[in-house]
């Protein structure tokens, strides 16, 4: 730091001359550290890679320039989005570059010409080409054209010829004439004949560029472009020599999603299989395209909570009673002058967590080749690989509720990587039958699926009727009583093995008693910790039979009633 001192008098310095001011200036630069002038060298990047998340995205760009000189340059990065945030933005640079302050200019840019990219410019040239054929294309059929008219005003002049004959004329002169009109005038039509045989195709070849324009118009337009709402990066570099240098810009964004999408096929014969052929659906909102990226999808959330929620102490406090009324209506009188005192809070935006993603011990998925998503299109899908597990194949019914048993698999995911939430399209023999949601299934975690109806196997729950008429529901004063006969049948040729669940009721008072009798006896009780609900588990063959008769009673004191 500079500090500027009052010199102490001393005697005779009244008649000593000041310094000019050249030399104080000249003292003033040499101790003080100003920035040297440097350059400024216009630059754009184009993204590499990107890190797709579930909500947001990480790019990667490399920035080539050519620093005319070793020393400090201004390098000025044109291509930013226009929301680009600073504090979301990292910097690195190869060995012989410094960096260091950096900042985004919105304004005064240095001017931009529409730019275009290598694959662009290669499109724009085709459609140039295109339209000189046609063009070309046009001037033949035009010439064609021309040729036909001059023919066919050459046949009218003829065929309107009224002039008087020469004088002298002779028969024979007559005769000349009348035969010159007659073969110019066969000449002129065979050149209108022949000049119209060559419009079918320069029509054809008209028709056909214009539709090589349209294309190629199309082709151009397909292309990723280059945003052209902008924000500069500008950044201090010193290079340690002159040459071509590269900045690595990273930068975090929103706008940028992708989600799992599966297609499970469950298969029987030679044994049963489950195929999960993972994709994933790649969306993009972020104002500029990702044209041939290295794309890396990971499962890491860095926008959402990221450390564990904090528990507050609780006081709790015991008072003298008072009047609810009472203090209900002074609550309301004071209510106006509460709202009206009452400080406005301001809204304090959620923290941006991007910057701190790791991806060490984070499922990511790398895609093999180079990737293009444009910006505001259609999800974009990839595919993954595919796992294969070993199911546990059933038949499932619930007879209270259905009429057919469904085919159910049970797999664990016997991979080293959880499979992450998205929407499933079931196949079964490779035929769909159905969709679900997948939530998260971690290694080693067991999931029941079902692959639809089998129509072979029907089911029916009956409720047989007493002897004075009733139905299978049965109550008196103080009990209730409830049976069923349940019965399915395969009528295929494929024996299951069949699972079917029923309930009964169930009670927590000691005063309503629940008898529950069942023939055969279930196979399990309270099924996944669910009171009441009960399974019976068997094989049935091909063309069998099987019946379950059920029936339970609620009995409870008189003067009680039951709900």
């Amino acid at each position: 730091m500079l500090t500027l001192r009052h010199p102490t008098y001393r005697p005779g310095d009244i008649n000593r001359k000041a310094p000019p001011m050249r030399v104080l200036i000249a003292a003033l630069l040499a101790t003080t550290a100003l920035p040297a002038w440097a350059d400024t060298i216009a630059a754009t990047s184009r993204i590499t890679a990107v890190t797709v998340y579930p909500d947001g995205a990480k790019l990667t760009r490399e920035v080539t320039f050519s620093a005319p000189s070793a020393g400090a340059h201004e390098l000025l990065v044109t291509d930013l989005p226009y929301d680009s945030d600073a504090g979301l933005i990292r910097l690195a640079a190869r060995e012989g570059l410094q960096l260091g302050a950096f900042t985004l200019r919105a304004d005064r840019l240095p001017p931009r010409a529409d730019p275009l990219t290598a694959a662009q410019v290669a499109a724009k040239a085709a459609v140039e080409e295109a339209e000189a054929a046609a063009g070309q294309a046009q001037l033949a059929l035009e010439a064609i054209t021309a040729k036909v008219e001059a023919a066919e005003a050459q046949v009218r002049f003829l065929s309107s010829f009224t002039g008087a004959l020469p004088d002298g004329a002779t028969p024979e002169t007559i005769k000349a004439m009348a035969g010159m009109i007659g073969a110019e005038t066969l000449a002129a039509r065979q050149a209108a004949l022949a000049a119209k045989a060559e419009l079918p195709p320069a029509q054809k070849a008209v028709t056909e560029a214009q539709e090589a324009v349209a294309k190629a118009q199309a082709a151009f337009d397909a292309l990723p472009s280059v945003d052209m709402d902008y924000t500069a990066l500008s950044v201090a570099v010193t290079a340690s020599v002159a040459g071509e240098q590269t900045v690595t810009v990273t930068q975090y964004v929103g706008n940028a999603s992708w989600q799992p999408v599966y297609d499970l096929n469950l298969t029987r014969e030679g044994g049963d299989k489950l195929t999960l052929d993972r994709s994933v659906l790649v969306t993009q909102y972020t104002g500029e395209d990702w044209d041939g990226v290295a794309l890396t999808l990971s499962s890491s959330r860095p926008s959402e909570q990221s450390a564990p929620s904090q528990l507050w102490p609780e006081l709790r406090s015991i008072g003298p009673e008072v009047d609810i009324e009472e203090l209900a209506r002074k609550s309301m009188g004071a209510a106006d002058v509460l709202y009206e005192s009452a400080p406005a809070t301001e809204a304090v935006a959620a923290p941006i967590t991007a910057g701190m993603a790791y991806e060490g011990d984070t499922v990511v998925y790398q895609y093999p080749e180079p990737v293009s998503v444009a910006t505001g299109s259609e999800n974009l899908r990839l595919a993954l690989d595919s796992l294969d597990f070993a199911p546990v194949v059933e038949a499932v019914a619930v007879p209270r509720l259905d009429d057919t048993a469904f085919v159910t698999a049970t797999f664990t995911n016997a991979s080293d990587e959880p499979l992450l939430p998205g929407q499933a399209m079931l196949f079964r023999e490779g035929v769909l039958v159905g969709s679900t949601m997948l939530d998260v299934i971690a290694p080693g975690v067991e999931t029941d699926l079902g692959f639809g109806a089998i129509a072979t196997l029907r089911v029916k729950r009956e409720m047989p009727k007493r002897a004075g008429g009733e139905t299978g529901v049965f109550t008196s004063a103080n009990q209730q009583t409830e049976s069923a006969v349940i019965t399915v049948e395969n009528t295929g040729t494929e024996a299951w093995r069949l699972r079917i669940l029923d309930q009964v009721p169930y009670s927590e008072q000691d005063d309503l008693e629940v008898e529950v009798t069942a023939s055969p006896e279930p196979t399990e009780t309270d099924v996944d910790g669910q009171r009441g609900i009960l399974a019976w588990e068997f094989d049935l063959s091909a063309g069998g039979k099987q019946s379950i008769t059920l029936e339970h009673s609620l009995t409870w004191p008189e003067g009680m009633v039951l709900q």
